[in-house]
């Protein structure tokens, strides 16, 4: 890991104001010592995995409603995560909070629901509540926690349990390991959840839309022009009719299809720079034409397309069907302006 730079003026305010190189040292020890810790239960945690996980996975996938994924304390901040995280992969989720449930947050968990806790000990007062709301209405109740005879994992339908080890913090006070387990678990729960869905990355663009991730999942279809604003003629047009074409569509190119509508050829600003001559307006398109022009499908990504016309040293593509006809037309400049990079 590169060294980074002070702030100017911390590095200015002296040596009592910043950790010496044994302050600096002994930082990096308890770092190494923390993410080894918690390296050491990912590892435990991925050696005991047992049919109870795949158990798990068929509750969630066979509920006809949401995961409610509930917690308390800093297991409730992991739950919000893994809520968050199974939304977001597809599998409908809500984060409840188990001592809010007994105020009345009991009645966003529905019969067609599936219920995750967190808890590390299993013992939590406040799951009383939304266990035995779970009992009453034979809600599926999975259990995350390391209490293998705990409250908890006595009243669920699946328990996956935690295995033994400590907490990075010295005292073993401070929930780290065990969050970082838990967390990991709800990572491979949804990415499970993920995979039986068939979730394509379609439909992970669907649901984050914003952001460069959602740019990064454009495809073509999404960002390219269509109907009329597609530079198009036949091979017998006459180039005086197929510069009025490409001058209104303002793309700096037309292309040419055939009798069955297959894209066969193009003329760029390029090529008239080329043919420049008193004999060019009586031309026909044929004459003038680049044939096999660069095309790229619809249902590719829009980055892929970028990269196609970079590559090219192009500025467009006509985007076709498996015939090879013509769907729509793709700039460079409609990729930048959906910020794809």
């Amino acid at each position: 890991m590169r060294p980074v730079a002070l702030n100017r003026n911390l590095a200015q305010a002296g040596p009592d104001s910043w950790s010496s190189s044994a302050g600096y040292e002994a930082d990096l020890v308890v770092a190494r010592r923390v993410l080894k810790a918690e390296i050491s239960g990912l590892e435990s945690l991925s050696a005991a995995l047992d049919g109870a996980f795949a158990t798990a996975v068929g509750l969630c996938r066979a509920a006809r409603g949401r995961i409610i994924v509930t917690g308390v304390g800093k297991s409730g901040h992991v739950a919000r995560k893994v809520a968050a995280t199974l939304a977001s992969t597809g599998t409908p989720a809500q984060f409840v909070h188990a001592g809010e449930a007994s105020h009345g947050d009991l009645g966003m968990i529905a019969g067609e629901d599936a219920i995750v806790a967190l808890s590390n000990s299993g013992e939590t007062t406040e799951f009383a509540d939304i266990i035995a709301y779970s009992r009453r209405f034979a809600i599926p109740l999975i259990a995350i926690t390391s209490g293998q005879r705990s409250t908890l994992a006595g009243a669920a339908d699946v328990v996956l349990l935690l295995p033994p080890t400590a907490e990075a913090c010295p005292m073993g006070l401070a929930p780290t390991t065990s969050t970082t387990m838990m967390m990991a678990l709800g990572d491979a729960l949804a990415i499970a959840l993920l995979e039986r869905r068939g979730f394509s990355s379609a439909d992970f663009r669907l649901f984050h839309p914003g952001g460069r991730l959602g740019r990064r999942l454009l495809r073509v279809t999404d960002i390219m022009h269509v109907g009329e604003a597609v530079p198009l003629v036949s091979p017998t047009t006459r180039m005086s009719e197929a510069i009025l074409v490409m001058t209104a569509k303002s793309f700096g190119c037309v292309g040419a299809c055939n009798g069955e509508g297959r894209l066969i050829g193009i003329i760029t600003d390029g090529d008239l720079r080329r043919h420049m001559g008193d004999s060019l307006l009586s031309q026909i398109v044929a004459e003038i034409m680049h044939p096999s022009p660069r095309t790229i499908g619809g249902g590719a990504l829009a980055a892929e397309a970028l990269r196609l016309m970079s590559r090219s040293a192009i500025t467009s593509l006509f985007v076709v069907d498996d015939e090879s006809r013509p769907i729509g037309f793709l700039h460079m400049h409609d990729c930048l302006r959906a910020g794809v990079a």
